[in-house]
């Protein structure tokens, strides 16, 4: 099941980007700055900055995510944005004793497409396990004849063994990730993949993001969202047709 915790984040980052712009145009020190900054003013000067589009002092606020119940499929989409840190559950130290998979709806809904879909999850199982066999006792066998102790090359070559053999696990395989962006990468985020045209998965992650962030930071994140929440469709051709049902629904979320 999907799990989306707001982990840690930049303490006071609504007075912290309010400062960070402040400086830029004040002769006073750093702590004056910040000293004249009421809650009124920092709520109305970040802002201002987000309708400037003065984006940079927007980064020096992060967060930090936990995010479990998601597919490598998702792991692939999310990593294309670069500008954040990732940590993931290794496939290469962590043994797939039996994997957790994700069903996508569409599958889950169809009885004939969800016994096919099951079929292949316990066939990945199997074709994993039989390589990790095969691959550990040889590289066990070479390990020992190379005068490696037994318990030794019990433990480095099942390690070898799963490094290779995670190579027939699916797209659908169940991974963990934590995740830190900038509020001004996160803001990019959800304009690509809060939108009905991004893959349902990855949607729902970010919808979920974007609920826990508007939580602790709601003028930072006040304006997130797909883009026809600020104005026109940017997909064109290929939008959704729904902006409107689009609008209402992250209005909701923002309270």
């Amino acid at each position: 099941m999907l799990s989306v915790k707001l982990l840690s984040y930049t303490q006071d980052p609504e007075k912290l980007i309010a400062s960070a712009a402040k400086l830029c145009y004040s002769p006073s020190t750093i702590e004056e700055t910040r000293e004249k900054l009421t809650d009124e003013n920092v709520k109305s000067f970040v802002k201002m900055l987000a309708k400037i589009g003065h984006e940079s002092p927007i980064e020096h606020a992060s967060f930090t995510f936990g995010i479990e119940g998601v597919s490598r499929a998702l792991l692939a989409q999310i990593t294309r944005h670069r500008i954040a840190s990732y940590s993931v559950q290794s496939q290469r130290y962590v043994k797939e004793v039996q994997f957790e998979y994700i069903v996508p709806p569409e599958i889950e809904n169809i009885k004939e497409a969800k016994q096919e879909f099951l079929k292949s999850m316990h066939e990945a199982q199997d074709h994993y396990d039989n390589l990790t066999d095969i691959l550990q006792n040889h590289h066990k066998e070479i390990m020992i004849k190379n005068g490696v102790d037994e318990k030794t090359a019990q433990r480095l070559s099942e390690k070898q063994a799963i490094e290779d053999a995670r190579f027939v696990l699916p797209n659908a395989c169940e991974t963990k990730i934590i995740c830190t962006f900038n509020a001004r990468s996160l803001l990019n985020f959800f304009a690509h993949r809060c939108c009905n045209r991004a893959q349902w998965e990855i949607r729902q992650v970010a919808t979920e993001m974007l609920k826990l962030v508007i939580k602790v930071a709601p003028n930072i994140f006040y304006n997130a969202g797909p883009a026809c929440t600020r104005g026109s469709c940017s997909e064109g051709n290929m939008t959704c047709g729904k902006i409107l049902e689009v609008r209402d629904m992250f209005k909701k979320i923002k309270g």
